[in-house]
């Protein structure tokens, strides 16, 4: 049994600007293998959305590893999987 994946706008508008970020600094070709892991990453939470270790200020919120420099932040619901926002692992936490 999978549950759907329902992107915030926050989590849309965060995951935009780590494409953009990673296409200037990067180039297309590392930005569309960061595309497909995290595709890659999201299938794998629809499928097993409790594979992830929740996180220390909120035991709902858990965090995907994408790769190295990003994760994703998400919340398990009866129906379905709320993307809440991606995140730059290069950044100074504000939670």
């Amino acid at each position: 049994m999978s549950l759907p994946i329902d992107l915030s706008e926050r989590a849309v508008e965060t995951f935009d600007a780590i494409c953009a970020q990673i296409n200037e600094r990067f180039g297309e070709k590392y930005e569309q293998r960061f595309e497909k892991s995290t595709i890659k990453v999201l299938e794998l939470i629809s499928q097993n959305p409790y594979l992830y270790q929740a996180t220390k200020f909120d035991p709902n919120v858990r965090r995907a590893l994408i790769d190295k420099i990003s994760s994703v932040f998400y919340e398990v619901r009866q129906d379905r999987i709320k993307v809440l926002f991606f995140w730059d692992n290069r950044q100074e936490p504000t939670f």
